[in-house]
């Protein structure tokens, strides 16, 4: 799994590609609570998401409940079909705020 983190004002964004599973899942985990930390609002883009399994999942949820706690606002964007499936397995598709993509997420602002 590659994370690339980036700024889009005010937003920080966190770009997870491959497979984000028991193995690579903490490192996802932590690039999200490292990026909650800095107090900015957080959008997940998951297009590139190959395959999720439950931790992967429990990492997101994670950062939705540590943000929360923060007031902070956290949305997953362009999620890929894979991670998707996953989500609405476990009813989290209601859950998150999933936004199509940034760009639409930053024009709803």
């Amino acid at each position: 799994m590659d994370i690339k983190i980036e700024d889009w004002p005010p937003f920080k964004i966190v770009r997870l590609c491959g497979d984000v599973d028991l193995h690579s899942s903490p490192r996802a985990r932590e690039a999200i609570l490292d990026c909650l930390k800095l107090k900015a609002p957080l959008l997940v883009e998951l297009s590139a998401v190959s395959y999720m399994d439950s931790s992967g999942v429990a990492s997101l949820v994670e950062g939705y409940q540590t943000a929360k706690k923060q007031g902070l606002e956290f949305g997953l964007v362009a999620v890929a079909q894979s991670a998707m499936n996953v989500l609405k397995l476990a009813r989290l598709d209601k859950v998150f705020p999933i936004h199509a993509s940034i760009e639409e997420r930053l024009e709803s602002a």
